[in-house]
């Protein structure tokens, strides 16, 4: 190996005569090629006054690793796992000669030294105008050639001199306060080795971007201590042995695959190839055994995520001020020292050509065109690949949410064919013909005074309608959703197995989370051991503790009173809109009073909704921090079932209203129960009441889903739209093309204050409506599909272009939503069993065809069984025996011929000349009775035992994913230990040919 010496003259008049000693031979031929080793400055670079300066931006970089020579003499490439063009990835080191690049280090040592005596004061006094071309000192770096800095500029992915990528962005305004925290916050973030940049805004010269870079050294240390895991060799899979009938049959089965089309929903590899990242064996880094892990490319071995993420961890742990915890860039942000931080997008996310001829400008355009494009709407989702961009824990929502998706697959087929098997049995429903033939029949009048009286005939339609939803299958699909539900969370257990291991999340652990700050400031007087960390920390009492919940319970308990109160208002407005819409003018209206009065409230309902779920907000904002819960974690669990309480109870209190109260409590006619003694309470419709609880499903369902995804996506157009339009009139119409990347990523929307909270309640809301009353609505589970088909592209196209890229963090599952999950699938089962136990003619059926139909004692049950049942169900009254403020203001003579003398009305009842009590209850109401009661009892029980021997039957983990972890621990004990052995033996290689050359030389 060659040597360089160099000498300087200028140097010798200011320090010591400096020798440079450079290797000038190096092996690239290796597993690991780690490059040219770093010249060592004489002089501390914390010590350099520039350095010392909070903006002294036009050498800390030089600071950090000054003077710094080029790691490689190989232009940058992407990662060959990508189709990705190296254009805006990352940025391309100069091309230049070691002799060239020492001369220059040299020069820039001497012009170094010469500016001890120049700080800079002024801390925008380096900032860069908009027009020129670099905010750093000539001498600062080497300067790249032409072309990469214009790419550099163009793309704004780089630093001024298009060698050092940006890792993060900070954003403040020089107006802004706090101005002394924040240059103390810069002056240590440079003492921890990052290098950064500033510049001024393109649109406001009030704003200025801090541009954050993290050197290799920096991410080395800093990889080391977070524990990340990084690949150090390909997986071999292991095939276990099988046997050779099942040989032979999956020969014959990948035969018949040959002559079947190709999968729609996979990616075409030939024309999109290596969507996914090579799977490699892990470990977590170590800079001691480096030579173990495939290093192919510096500047590509950490990923553009993982950078960002060791960079937020670095800020989230530099002091701001004086006091052990007075650091963190959230608290920052808190006080309006910064006003945004950002990692920033790979570029833009359009490209004039095509990605199948010319390949992906940058992940951000991958992911456009391969996920968050309409056009693909039907293909799976590159999840690796939303996880490398995203993270781990953006990725495991969009996993979950395509789980969820294609598990609704089988329950909306099985929803639909319930749904058509009622429709292609309706003319041979009993029941049905019934209620269209009785034209004979006189139903009594739903409401006081203006209600008329109606043949129960007129009814037809709505008693077809009430078919479709409930039949002889709706208690199977019951029973099915019920498993369903089970099953979808048990293979997604397995599912997110199967992530973490191939995420290498199974031994990530969360790290020792921070103080919140509130909760600092609160308790700060009071300390005490953490067990963990062994440090002192805030201590809040355990009578503090629990007070404040209690008045947070109180409180959630109130805000459940006022939903209460607004269904309450829902159901005077039900009660005196019935008799309003009855003496309506318009016909259609009038012969349809009750189906107006139904629809109007849904919409009423839906309205009122909307309105408390933004005053639940902020009551769940102040209840959590009334309570000051320690950490994040615990602040954002706190939060969410918090507002999913509120919002379920607000969503589900009028559907529950309808599905177990509706027409259960109105009396009968000539003994109503009145509404503070004045209104009469709501009755069914004579088809029954599960026509009322469909419509308010349906409607609810349809136009909650229609706002949130115009809320999701419409609000963030609208805003970027504003935008756009406000740069327009300012810079011109082509302005914002020419705006470098930070620019643009700052003009669009920040992810939302809770992250992912608003996408996850959405869909378990949608959840809870999907399992919850299925059994009243059997089209539920195909309406959820549609949506969520919609649902994964307007999130993608969202996360894509409209929104900032989100910091990338790590998760191992769903958090809290899972137990909610469980929940919800639990509420289901009781709520099913009530819903065909009480709201629907399902119990009545059965008992009349086994105890008072045709076929009473011969233990069978068909439509032949069911004539008569109508007449059986409905009960006689005498008109005579009305209340003075209930008598129709008609008796019935223009309609009938004659006046009515008598009616009919739902319910088991003696006649009203009966020997016995009139108007009693019959035998036949406690038969019906019981037998709902016993009902319920059995269907839970029965889909209890179901769901946990299901649940138990399932394992967690699946069995060859147990195999392959063990084997790939196995395999990693052995890599390490010949890749050891290896580097042990190269050692004593290398002293036997030392020794033997210095005994030559003797």
């Amino acid at each position: 190996m060659g040597y360089v010496t160099v000498s300087g003259n200028s140097i010798l008049q200011r320090a010591t005569t400096l020798i440079l000693i450079f290797p000038t031979g190096f092996d690239l031929g290796g597993q690991v090629a780690i490059g040219i080793s770093h010249w060592k400055s004489p002089f501390p670079p914390r010590r350099h006054p520039l350095c010392d300066s909070p903006d002294g931006v036009r050498s800390e970089a030089s600071a950090a690793t000054a003077p710094h020579l080029p790691e490689y003499q190989e232009p940058v490439s992407c990662p060959a796992s990508l189709s990705i063009n190296p254009i805006s990835s990352h940025c391309s080191a100069s091309q230049e000669t070691i002799s060239d690049s020492i001369l220059k280090d040299v020069k820039l040592l001497m012009e170094s030294l010469e500016g001890l005596s120049t700080p800079s004061k002024d801390g925008d006094s380096t900032l860069l105008d908009p027009g020129t071309s670099s905010i750093l000192d000539d001498n600062t770096r080497t300067d790249p050639a032409p072309e990469v800095r214009g790419r550099s500029r163009s793309s704004g992915l780089c630093f001024s001199d298009g060698k050092c990528h940006i890792d993060y962005i900070l954003v403040y305004r020089k107006s802004g306060p706090q101005s002394e925290k924040r240059e103390i916050f810069e002056r240590n973030i440079r003492a921890e080795g990052l290098q950064m940049e500033k510049e001024l805004s393109v649109c406001n010269s009030d704003v200025i971007f801090l541009k954050l870079h993290a050197p290799w050294e920096v991410l080395c240390r800093y990889a080391e201590l977070m524990n990340i895991r990084m690949p150090f060799r390909r997986k071999i899979y292991y095939m276990h042995r099988r046997y050779k009938f099942m040989s032979r049959m999956e020969k014959r089965i990948n035969r018949f695959r040959g002559w079947l089309p190709r999968k729609p929903m996979k990616f075409d590899n030939n024309t999109l190839p290596d969507l996914e990242e090579n799977e490699s064996f892990t470990a977590p880094f170590s800079r001691s055994r480096i030579h173990h892990f495939t290093i192919h490319n510096k500047d590509t071995f950490f990923n553009n995520a993982t950078r960002s993420r060791i960079v937020h961890h670095i800020l989230q742990r530099v002091k701001y001020e004086e006091g052990k915890d007075k650091m963190g860039l959230n608290r920052l942000l808190s006080n309006s020292s910064y006003e945004a931080a950002f990692p920033l997008h790979e570029g833009s996310y359009r490209s004039k050509n095509s990605i199948r001829t010319h390949g992906a400008e940058n992940h951000r355009h991958l992911l456009y065109e391969c996920w968050a494009w309409w056009g693909v709407w039907y293909k799976y989702q590159p999840l690796d690949l939303i996880r490398r961009y995203f993270g781990e824990k953006i990725g495991l929502y969009f996993a979950w949410l395509g789980w969820y998706t294609g598990m609704l697959f089988p329950a909306a087929l099985v929803g639909l064919m319930v749904f058509l098997y009622g429709w292609f049995t309706l003319d041979h429903c009993q029941v049905s013909k019934e209620i269209c033939q009785a034209t004979d029949i006189i139903m009594c009048p739903i409401c006081d005074e203006y209600c008329p009286y109606l043949r129960l005939s007129d009814s037809c339609i709505y008693a077809k309608v009430t078919h479709l939803f409930d039949n002889g299958a709706t208690v199977f699909f019951a029973v099915f959703m019920a498993v369903w539900a089970t099953v979808f969370l048990e293979f997604w257990k397995r599912r997110r197995a199967v992530l973490a291991y191939d995420w290498d999340l199974i031994d990530w652990e969360e790290e020792e989370e921070e103080i919140r700050p509130q909760f600092e400031a609160k308790y700060s007087k009071k300390e005490r051991m953490n067990p963990i960390s062994g440090k002192p920390e805030p201590y809040q009492a355990f009578t503090d503790k629990y007070s404040r919940l209690i008045v947070s319970a109180s409180g959630i308990f109130f805000m459940i009173l006022v939903v209460i109160a607004a269904v309450f208002g829902i159901v005077i407005y039900r009660v005196i809109t019935v008799s309003t819409f009855a003496a309506f003018g318009w016909a259609l209206i009038r012969n349809n009073s009750q189906v107006a009065t139904t629809g109007t409230a849904v919409c009423i309902n839906f309205c009122i909704i909307m309105l408390l779920n933004v005053l639940y907000e902020k009551v769940a904002l102040l209840l959590t921090n009334l309570e000051q819960p320690r950490t994040e974690s615990e602040w954002e669990n706190s939060f969410t079932l918090k507002m999913f309480l509120f919002q379920f109870v607000n969503l589900n209190s009028s559907t529950f209203y309808i599905a177990f109260f509706l027409g259960r409590f109105t009396g009968r006619p000539g003994a109503y129960i009145r509404l503070i003694n004045r209104w009469k309470l709501e009755e069914c419709h004579p088809s029954g009441c599960l026509i009322d609880l469909c419509m308010q499903m349906g409607i609810i369902m349809v136009l909650k889903q229609t706002w949130n995804n115009f809320m999701e996506l419409g609000y963030p157009l609208i805003q970027n739209w504003w935008t756009r339009r406000r740069l327009r009139q300012e810079h011109g119409p082509n302005a914002k093309a020419s705006f470098p990347q930070w620019e643009r990523d700052y003009n669009l929307q920040p992810m939302n204050a809770y992250g992912l909270f608003d996408e996850y309640l959405e869909m378990i809301l949608q959840f809870g409506f999907t399992t919850i009353f299925v059994a009243a609505f059997p089209l539920a589970p195909l309406l959820a599909l549609l949506n969520n088909i919609i649902e994964i592209r307007l999130d993608a196209y969202k996360f894509v272009t409209q929104w900032r890229r989100p910091l990338p963090s790590q998760a191992k599952d769903i958090g809290i939503w899972y137990g909610i999950l469980e929940g919800i699938g639990i509420l289901s089962v009781i709520t099913n069993a009530f819903v065909i136990a009480v709201t629907s003619d399902f119990i009545p059926r059965l008992v009349y065809a086994y105890k008072y139909g045709p076929c009473a004692g011969q233990g069978r049950a068909g439509e032949r069984c069911m004539m008569g049942y109508v007449n059986a169900s409905l009960s006689m009254f005498r008109v005579s025996d009305f209340e003075n403020t209930s008598v129709p203001r008609t008796d019935g003579s223009d309609t009938f011929g004659e006046a009515v003398k008598y009616c009919r009305y739902r319910d088991y009842r003696e006649p009203p000349d009966s020997p016995g009590e009139p108007y009693s209850y019959t035998l036949q109401f406690w038969h019906v009775l019981a037998a709902r009661l016993a009902f319920i009892i059995v269907f839970e029980h029965m889909v209890f035992t179901i769901k946990n021997l299901i649940a138990y039957l399932i394992p967690d983990l699946p069995k060859d994913l147990r195999d392959r972890m063990r084997r790939e621990k196995y395999l990693i004990q052995e890599m390490m230990y010949e890749a050891e052995l290896e580097r042990l033996q190269k050692e004593k290689n290398e002293k036997k040919k030392n020794y033997r050359a210095h005994h030559n030389w003797e």
